[in-house]
């Protein structure tokens, strides 16, 4: 019943979003519309340092470990139904500069399931992970989900993370382009899966939470991405300080999952000029 209730809720949301989509082409300012930034990439590392697990309070994590140890840590979380793979192209880029942690979050990949899964839980796993490794002031950077779950972090424990980069989070499943949870509905009747349900249901990202958020921010999505480009501009208007923008002519997964390279190249200037 949920899931069709978001249906609906999207459904009577479309018109204002579309509007958006329309006020973001006509006044592409007002929305931080810019093209990928040029940034010169190094060439990739051709494998992980390290390939293995760790147990955490709620869950038996893997992950693995890019570059020589000796370099900042940056965490690079995947997005729903993904796993180390989803970002290892990027890994290999960032390991230059950082020492990348790429853990897979509960219920994917090889980590455990402990049987419930939520953004609350997995921002609370990588936590747990961040204390469990010792790792300071680490860069989190997110996609699709993984982008809900470092938000989720930051506002929960604000003096965990150096800073956060957001890619394709959405504030609440309403924010969804109409088609998006549709499709995610018909998926489960077919075959009913708690990652789907999570998507349809959660998160609920109030001005209120998101205020609590202190640590450098950058909210990014594409242009032809799957939330509303006013969600993302509500993203980064509400988190005090932040950075936002729309990758113009980029969709979802394009310039994330799709190609290493291209996440490299955005976040790269951005972390300069923050000097991490």
């Amino acid at each position: 019943m949920k899931s069709f209730t978001t249906i609906l809720l999207s459904l009577a949301l479309s018109f204002g979003g579309l509007y958006s989509q329309l006020d973001a082409v006509l006044h592409p300012q007002d929305y931080h519309m810019i093209d990928l930034p040029r940034t010169e990439v190094p060439a990739p590392l051709d494998a992980p340092a390290e390939d293995t697990f760790i147990q955490l309070p709620q869950v038996r994590m893997h992950y693995q470990i890019w570059g020589d140890g000796e370099k900042p840590p940056l965490i690079l979380v995947h997005g729903n139904g993904g796993s180390v793979r989803s970002l290892d192209e990027a890994a290999s880029y960032f390991a230059n500069d950082y020492t990348v942690y790429l853990p897979e979050s509960r219920c994917h990949g090889q980590s455990s399931d402990p049987g419930e899964i939520s953004y609350e839980a997995m921002a609370q796993d990588l936590c747990d992970f961040i204390a469990a490794l010792g790792l300071e002031k680490p860069v989190l950077i997110g996609h699709s989900d993984g982008a809900i779950d470092v938000i989720a972090l930051a506002a929960m424990a604000p003096e965990v993370p150096g800073a956060v980069i957001a890619c394709g989070a959405n504030s609440r499943p309403e924010t969804f382009k109409p088609y998006f949870p549709i499709g995610v509905a018909l998926r489960n009747l077919f075959k009913h899966d708690k990652l789907n349900d999570l998507m349809l249901e959660e998160p609920d990202f109030t001005p209120e939470l998101l205020s609590k958020i202190t640590c450098p921010t950058y909210v990014v999505s594409g242009q032809y991405d799957i939330m509303w480009v006013s969600d993302t501009r509500y993203l980064g208007e509400q988190i005090p300080g932040s950075d936002w923008v729309i990758l113009r002519g980029e969709q979802h997964s394009t310039y994330m999952s799709q190609n290493g390279a291209k996440t490299y190249a955005l976040a790269r200037p951005w972390l300069t000029e923050k000097g991490l």
